[in-house]
């Protein structure tokens, strides 16, 4: 059932213009995505309510926006070339290579991303007998090895052979890192601080899977928090998770599809990690990452730079700062949206509209012939969609209908969107009746609509 609900949700989105499959007229791409006229609008509500959540409603918070390029020199400091990878392992019958913790987690064996290519092949070996491959159903796999998911560019090289490759960055908080005595330098933040940037992030996933849960191109929404290393630092680590769980709350989401993850096999540079995570149709999954992180990111930096990444206080202490990181997916934020509002009615609960209602009312209940009972009857079994957005996260606030595109109506409504649309997101729509296009509306999780009628005229 819950299967069949993320199938309804992805079929929603490409019929109302929520997302296409990116280059859909020449295959697809497979993990990409392209998001239509209301996923850009939900996508871009998501990301300001997250920007005034973090930056506007906290004055020791400030915005950033680096650059997706960065010299390669930058990724070789935080340890991305040498070690951000994924178990990669592949099917001797078929071919189809597999990531072997999502394998081994479709059958009910947990394997931490941080276990090294001994400890997830000892897995791989004792639990062969139960993993079958995807596509072809077969249980014979190649040991695992180690797959690094940064994707490689030749910017800057004009060499065939590409010998000094650039990546593209696979996550957004090193732009933060680099940026921390640019930050210090410019403005006049005292420690604890924080820097919030939302980005785009690129990763060569082995196996994308779960719609746009996870993509080999996504945005992400995160917030580096810069503290002093004394007894504070855990206080202000459980400040930060309590407002990231209240943050979803607010958003109008159900507690009971949120709970907390406790990472117990840590690197070994974190303090705590916790995981949010949401009851999405497959399961409950990593919705946002809070981590306290030490002074690891800062220190890898200054040594790989040979820039001192220190801050100074007033008194002359100087320390390098513990860092406390949240982090979420934009694309994760919004099929959470979408699967939390998805709703489906029968016609039967709100297609009795008042005038509808006063006429059957009026209607003595002999007069309901035979086949009239069958046309109600069957209306009430037919089933339409609702997205229930909340007013705040709606791709469109306010939609203006005309009765009838006869009579004046027209003009009146466009004269009403034309002034209404300079201060919200309006859609305007005379195509077809007036019940379809208050259904097409419902679809697309519209809270307003007027209805230009004659009475209006009056």
């Amino acid at each position: 059932m819950e299967s069949n609900k993320l199938n309804k949700i992805i079929s929603l989105c490409k019929r109302r213009g929520f997302i296409y499959p990116s280059s859909e007229i020449y295959g697809g791409f497979s993990a990409i995505y392209d998001y239509g006229p209301y996923g850009v609008e939900l996508k871009n509500n998501i990301k300001k309510i997250w920007h005034k959540e973090m930056v506007q409603k906290n004055e020791n918070i400030i915005g950033l926006d680096s650059a997706i390029f960065m010299n390669p020199k930058v990724w070789e400091a935080s340890g991305h070339v040498k070690g951000f990878s994924d178990p990669l392992s592949e099917c001797k019958n078929c071919h189809t290579r597999v990531r072997v913790d999502h394998l081994l987690e479709e059958v009910g064996i947990f394997a931490d991303e941080k276990m090294t290519e001994k400890e997830i092949n000892e897995l791989l070996e004792e639990n062969k007998d139960k993993l079958k491959c995807p596509k072809c159903g077969k249980n014979d796999f190649t040991k695992a090895k180690s797959f690094n998911l940064l994707v490689k560019s030749n910017l800057g090289d004009f060499t065939e052979k590409n010998e000094n490759p650039s990546y593209l960055r696979g996550e957004t908080c090193q732009g933060i890192y680099v940026n921390f005595k640019n930050i210090l330098d410019s403005t006049r933040q005292k420690i604890p601080f924080g820097i919030a940037q939302i980005g785009k992030a690129f990763r060569n996933e082995i196996t994308a899977r779960q719609f746009i849960f996870r993509t080999r191109e996504f945005e992400q929404m995160e917030m580096q928090y810069f503290v002093k290393p004394d007894e504070n630092e855990m206080k202000e680590y459980e400040n930060w998770k309590e407002k990231r769980w209240n943050y979803y709350l607010n958003l109008g989401i159900k507690e009971e599809n949120l709970k907390w993850h406790k990472h117990e096999n840590l690197v070994f540079y974190a303090k705590e990690a916790y995981d949010i995570e949401y009851n999405f149709p497959f399961g409950f999954k990593e919705l946002e990452g809070i981590h306290a992180r030490s002074d690891y990111d800062l220190n890898c930096h200054s040594k790989g730079s040979e820039v001192k990444l220190k801050y100074k206080e007033s008194d002359g202490e100087e320390y390098t700062p513990h860092i406390i990181e949240t982090s979420t997916g934009v694309g994760r934020n919004v099929l959470m949206i979408l699967c939390e509002f998805y709703k489906e009615e029968s016609s039967g609960q709100r297609s009795l509209t008042s005038t509808n209602q006063r006429s059957l009312d009026n209607t003595n209940q002999q007069s309901l012939t035979s086949t009239n009972q069958k046309s109600l009857d069957n209306k009430q079994k037919e089933t339409r969609t609702v997205m229930q957005f909340p007013y705040e996260l709606a791709p469109i606030k306010l939609a203006i209908l005309p009765l009838v595109k006869k009579d004046g109506l027209s003009e009146i409504s466009r004269d009403i969107f034309n002034n209404i649309r300079e201060n919200f997101m309006c859609e305007y729509d005379e195509s077809g009746s007036i019940g379809k296009r208050y259904r097409r509306q419902d679809e697309i999780g519209t809270p307003y609509c007027i209805t230009i009628d004659y009475q209006t005229k009056e």
